[in-house]
């Protein structure tokens, strides 16, 4: 209940600022959200689609071309990707338009951020569009969105990294006692989560009287790397802080409940496929709240690099003018009001995110391409196990070289 609540909340908050980019009453800082309320409501669109467009897409007869009528599960599929794919060339679209933009002079700056009527008529027309092409051709962007749900969670990683580092420094820039307690404490805490997570793992995927030698190799592992975290942070040679290491601890042992519990329903080793309908529907509400919130996070922080995705025009911290006196300083004031004012954050790779967020949506929603666990569950199979581990082990790589990448390349600045 409270997932669904907070679910509802979310898109209700994104759904009421799309609406007021439709009237025209939206600002520079909210058309972000407004993007995020046509993704939410694409998101909403498949779900509902997935579950209950099945009469409608029988009747469609270049969907169902079969001799012998496929089952719900494939329609339901068939929906959510045809929707995916309209919200993928819709962003993807934006994103190659948005290419170069530097300033807000410039007019593309304009269509990001005004004209949403046009947009919503544009987004729907698309998503209409989508249920006249061919199964073939759905099938291939069902099949190419498992590399882009990859790219999508591989971005995931990088900005949960940034984000520890950056909390981190933070806090550590106050250097005083209080916030160095706070970052012990914090640490400690997560820490504590993640081990007791992990013990309660093994009751849940280890059931006595079964053979579950996987299952226990993938919480084994879980907490290697989260002890491994820990010994290599503290290290002297390694210029690292607990507060990031307990960070990904915790993060790594959600990856590894989230692959356990996508297990098959029938596979003996799931202990939760007792309470089938509790788990899917929870899992279903935490999945995409999980997925928007990690969109909205991800395309907000787009821009807030300024090594590696900040426009080339943004302001740089440390510039300062070669000559000090007065006439100078006044044709500098007279220069800068007469420069256009440099975008905040990327836009091409904004709406990038969104448009990879949109096959991870899609996978999500299916099962990564398996829907034969049916409509009350998501993410359930062993391609989403192997994705969810496979995800843990690339965060795992990242944050130690994040760390021992410093020692590694002492020339290089890795700040």
């Amino acid at each position: 209940m409270w997932a669904a609540g907070c679910l509802a909340s979310c898109c209700g908050s994104c759904l009421c600022e799309a609406c007021k980019g439709v009237a025209g009453g939206i600002s520079r800082r909210s058309a972000r959200i407004a993007y995020c309320g046509l993704f939410t409501l694409s998101l909403l669109l498949a779900w509902i689609l997935r579950d209950f467009g099945y009469p409608v897409l029988e009747k469609i007869p270049w969907i169902n071309s079969f001799a012998h009528t496929p089952n719900k599960e494939w329609f339901g599929t068939q929906a959510v990707l045809r929707v995916s794919l309209g919200n993928f060339l819709f962003f993807l679209a934006f994103a190659i338009v948005m290419i170069g933009v530097k300033n807000q002079s410039d007019q593309r700056d304009s269509w990001h951020h005004g004209g949403w009527m046009a947009k919503l008529i544009l987004w729907l027309t698309v998503m209409v569009l989508m249920f006249f092409l061919p199964n073939g051709l759905v099938d291939a962007y069902g099949a190419i969105s498992r590399f882009g749900s990859g790219v999508f969670l591989l971005v995931q990683v990088i900005i949960l990294l940034d984000f520890t580092h950056n909390w981190n420094a933070a806090w550590v820039a106050k250097d005083e006692q209080f916030w160095y307690i706070a970052l012990l404490l914090i640490s400690i805490f997560c820490y504590t989560i993640s081990f007791v997570f992990s013990g309660l793992l093994f009751r849940w995927f280890n059931p006595s009287g079964h053979d579950c030698q996987l299952n226990t190799f993938f919480i084994v592992t879980t907490i290697i790397l989260a002890i491994a975290f820990a010994v290599i942070s503290l290290h002297p040679q390694v210029n690292g802080s607990l507060l990031p290491a307990s960070v990904i601890a915790v993060y790594c042992t959600y990856i590894c409940y989230s692959a356990l519990s996508s297990e098959p329903r029938n596979y003996e080793c799931n202990g939760l496929h007792k309470h089938e309908n509790v788990v899917s529907t929870g899992t279903l509400v935490l999945g995409m709240l999980t997925t928007l919130l990690s969109v909205v996070y991800s395309a907000v922080r787009a821009g807030s690099s300024t090594t590696f995705l900040s426009p080339p025009s943004s302001p740089r911290a440390g510039q300062r003018p070669l000559l000090k006196d007065d006439e100078t300083d006044d044709i500098e004031d007279r220069r800068k009001k007469d420069e256009p004012r440099p975008v905040t954050y990327v836009y091409s790779f904004f709406h990038l995110i969104f448009a990879l967020a949109s096959m991870y949506s899609a996978m999500l929603l299916t099962g990564w391409g398996n829907s034969a666990e049916g409509k009350d569950t998501i993410d359930v199979g062993w391609p989403s196990v192997w994705v969810r581990i496979c995800t843990q082990w690339l965060t795992a790589i990242l944050y130690v070289w994040s760390l021992v990448a410093p020692l590694l390349f002492p020339d290089r600045d890795f700040s």
